[in-house]
């Protein structure tokens, strides 16, 4: 039997999509306006900044991304025209790549990243109270466990701090 929305709840529901719509469509802007890079690239660099010598197998990197491995895999070579990925051959596996961003891609990052944090503020962190934020954290942290039982703590966020 389905358990349809009450009015209270088809109300957040609707209220919750466009609200994560509108910043997405945000930061998308911000980014391609001040960065000429889509938001889609933009976390693909920080994933790549924050891994172990900015080295990240590509089947992960599409995991922490939230991208299937075609769609990574197409971004990557755009950020590979750009100078700012390159693929290198996993040594023991011969089917596997690895992704690495480059100091030209790390540049870009550190350049984007001021602009994409402010535009996060302004469309999210600015508008709520220091509770509100801290009920905001808690209530993400359900939706993401009830979504993926299995993703680790923070592994799912757009990171915003300073490259």
């Amino acid at each position: 039997m389905t358990r349809w929305l009450d009015e209270d709840e088809q109300r957040t529901w609707r209220k919750f999509m466009t609200a994560t719509q509108l910043i997405n469509e945000a930061l998308d802007r911000q980014l391609q306006r001040d960065a000429g890079m889509p938001h889609t690239y933009y976390v693909i660099l920080v994933r790549l900044s924050e891994a172990p010598g900015r080295t990240m197998r590509m089947s992960e990197l599409a995991t922490r991304a939230q991208s299937s491995q075609s769609r990574l895999s197409h971004a990557v070579a755009r950020l590979e025209e750009r100078g700012w990925v390159r693929r290198e051959r996993c040594p023991d596996d011969r089917r596997g790549n690895f992704a690495v961003l480059t100091d030209e891609g790390y540049a870009a990052l550190a350049a984007a990243a001021p602009g994409h944090v402010e535009e996060v503020r302004r469309t999210l962190f600015d508008v709520l109270e220091p509770q509100q934020v801290r009920e905001l954290d808690e209530i993400c942290s359900a939706v993401i466990h009830a979504a993926d039982p299995n993703t680790r703590e923070g592994e799912r966020e757009t990171v915003v701090r300073r490259p």
